[in-house]
């Protein structure tokens, strides 16, 4: 087993194979990534960044290679099941966020994801409110501070309109 947080084995995946509109995304790409390290994926636009993020999230099924999370061969999971151990924010902000509710909403309800399906309350507390300010202000975004904002009012999400 191991100790990898994430672990990328010999990813490949081709869009429209055998046509003359064939796109090769990804050829052999391999990864390991401790647990606590922050990576940034960075690339032109096509060079298989998405690709490369949906196949580990499951929303693109990789034509070969191997995805573990925190040592699991997660690789013939569907999206949904990997859902409760990854993560993500999207490049468009208004995909995965309900823009009618505020920031700590959002992330209560992101907070959420992969448990049970139950009747969700949304309802904050103090402390919890404070708890997420807390954990934002340690990303210098200043988020902290908009906590009571609706996504859609966002700066950082106003500016991508």
């Amino acid at each position: 087993m191991s100790g990898a947080a994430l672990e990328l084995i010999g990813l490949r995946h081709t869009f429209f194979p055998g046509t003359p509109s064939e796109q090769r995304a990804l050829e052999g790409v391999s990864l390991t990534v401790d647990p606590g390290t922050f990576v940034v994926v960075i690339g032109i636009n096509g060079s298989g960044k998405s690709t490369l993020l949906n196949g580990v999230a499951g929303s693109v099924t990789l034509d070969e290679g191997i995805v573990r999370i925190g040592g699991r061969d997660v690789t013939r999971w569907p999206e949904h099941r990997r859902a409760g151990m990854i993560g993500r924010v999207f490049q468009n902000p208004f995909s995965g966020t309900a823009p009618h509710l505020t920031v700590a909403e959002n992330l209560a309800i992101a907070s959420q994801r992969g448990r049970s399906r139950q009747l969700f309350r949304l309802g904050l507390s103090s402390g919890r409110r404070a708890q997420l300010a807390e954990q934002l202000a340690s990303m210098n975004l200043g988020l902290e501070h908009r906590l009571v904002t609706p996504t859609e009012s966002s700066p950082a999400v106003s500016a991508r309109r």
